[in-house]
């Protein structure tokens, strides 16, 4: 994965931009580790790979026009898996999954800082 990805991956980073700041963090996390991971990926799996990420990209820039469009409402990143689609996921893809639904659905810890500089949650 050469010029391509390094595109798609700058241009993925610059949309999540437009996205609230936890999804921001979570979906640069999520991103970078997953082009990193995929560096040295074969062939067959770099087209899959770009080909889903490319995907997401074009999902996720619809998504936030029509965000901006809708002022409205509340706007909706993402898309609902079906069950065809994770049964194509490998173990490895399902654990991952996971991870991320269980990042996403933490309780957020609102820390408070006092002035004799202790923590508390």
């Amino acid at each position: 994965m050469a010029g391509g990805a390094r595109r798609l991956y700058r241009r993925i980073l610059q949309l999540h931009r437009a996205l609230p700041p936890a999804l921001r963090d979570l979906g640069d996390r999520y991103v970078k580790e997953e082009f990193r991971r995929h560096k040295a990926a074969g062939p067959a799996e770099a087209q899959r790979f770009l080909r889903e990420w490319e995907n997401y990209a074009a999902l996720i820039q619809q998504q936030i026009k029509e965000g901006k469009q809708n002022l409205r409402e509340k706007a909706v990143y993402g898309i609902q898996l079906t069950e065809e689609k994770l049964n194509d996921f490998r173990d490895e893809q399902i654990g991952q999954l996971k991870e991320l639904m269980d990042e996403t659905t933490k309780p957020h810890k609102k820390i408070t800082i006092s002035k004799d500089s202790e923590c508390k949650t």
